[in-house]
């Protein structure tokens, strides 16, 4: 049978080795938030564990454990609270120092005016049983439609924890010591299940951090890095699924590839720096037209590309129309040494002809641009898969891609 030393000594060490890889966790990965509070957590919890073990020292004295006890449930207190960071969410002090302020005052009373082991132990178990319930919510709810495998690990270990602390309490009632003052086989196995659990639990941390952290690279390696909007990849990857999509429900969707005219004089003109401020700034312009859902890429150089989901040739037309006069607008009232910008965009719907294939319809939008070029730059053009009616004799297809211009 292991002894209350050696126990809390086992506490010591578990606490402030997961501690220091909490500790370089946080200072590799300053933006994680959440891993300052669960390192704060590790230690004072390490710390509570080393004032309950002077209760050895101090024969006779229950302070120590008052004074451990009520440390290991601010532990508990910073450990939910990293939680909430983790997934956006205020953190309260007051709450914190409520639960272990009253945990501190409950204890306090049980020792010095109602010596009762059983009503102490229930109110250390409500204490560090209460901060973990009110996060359950959070770690074992998917959320935005995913579910963190560290925070549904966590949330069991959680879970696990309170019906232990629960089961102890009960115990103390019933006279089984788990009271953590004498070295009982009960407390024992209570003992290491509780050091096995806080070691889950810290690995449940460490996996919802590495999730956060590897979907967090994923999504960077969509973006474009001058821009900030999505790159070549991404808009292969919303095509596909935007063509999958189409494909099962019949709805089409369009697609508007831009090209910004003379960019390379700008370059050659002013440098690249400059040219690098007129693709942010015609970003920004574009976006000021875009609906709700419209996702604007950059696909390379001075290309970019608009996905419009759900949406006929005629409102692909009516976004291109917006995003052109957006331009001449801004390029009428450039002043002094500004560059002023103008765009060449080719629209084209998705048809069942294209099928799941983004190429197909890339190729469509590409084709369209050649003709708004064609037609004089500064201008849009619609893609036709076959010649438009011509309701006047004379009038070309050429003709009609100047009106829509």
């Amino acid at each position: 049978m292991l002894s209350v030393p050696t126990l809390w000594t086992v506490f010591v060490v578990n606490f402030l080795a997961v501690g220091l890889i909490w500790a370089y966790v946080m200072r590799s990965y300053p933006n994680l938030e959440a891993a300052r509070f669960w390192t704060a957590s590790c230690f004072t919890a390490a710390l509570g564990a080393v004032l309950a073990m002077l209760r050895v020292v101090a024969a006779g004295s229950l302070l120590p454990l008052l004074a451990g006890g009520v440390v290991m449930i601010f532990a508990a207190c910073l450990a939910a609270m990293g939680i909430k960071r983790f997934y956006g969410q205020p953190v309260s002090w007051r709450a914190t120092f409520l639960i272990t302020g009253l945990s501190g005052a409950g204890l306090v009373f049980f020792i010095a005016f109602h010596d009762s082991v059983p009503m102490r132990v229930l109110v250390y178990s409500v204490g560090q049983s209460l901060p973990f319930a009110l996060t359950l919510k959070l770690l074992l709810s998917p959320q935005q439609g995913h579910v963190n495998p560290g925070a549904r690990l966590a949330g069991i270990v959680a879970a696990l924890i309170i019906a232990i602390q629960a089961a102890r309490a009960a115990g103390n009632v019933f006279g089984v010591d788990f009271s953590f003052t004498q070295g009982s086989p009960a407390q024992a196995a209570v003992t290491l299940a509780l050091i096995f659990l806080s070691m889950a639990f810290n690995f449940g941390f460490l996996l919802m951090a590495m999730d956060r952290l590897r979907n967090e690279v994923a999504d960077l390696a969509l973006l474009d890095d001058l821009t900030g909007v999505g790159n070549r990849r991404c808009l292969l990857q919303r095509l596909t699924e935007e063509c999958a999509r189409s494909e099962r429900s019949g709805e089409p969707f369009s697609l508007l590839v831009i090209d910004l005219d003379g960019f390379k004089a700008v370059n050659d003109t002013h440098g690249h720096a400059a040219g690098d401020a007129c693709l942010q700034h015609f970003t920004l312009m574009a976006q000021t037209r875009l609906r709700p859902g419209d996702m604007l890429a950059r696909t390379g150089g001075d290309e970019f590309c608009i996905v419009l989901p759900s949406s006929t040739l005629r409102e692909g037309a009516m976004i291109a129309r917006r995003v052109v006069d957006v331009c001449r607008d801004d390029a009428a009232a450039a002043a002094g040494n500004d560059i002023a910008i103008a765009v060449s965009i080719g629209v084209a719907q998705w048809s069942r002809e294209m099928g799941t294939f983004p190429d197909r319809l890339i190729a469509a939008a590409d084709h369209a641009l050649y003709a708004a070029k064609k037609e004089g730059k500064n201008r849009y053009a619609v893609y036709q898969p076959t010649p438009p009616l011509v309701p006047e004799g004379n009038e070309t297809p050429a003709t009609a891609l100047r009106k829509l211009a």
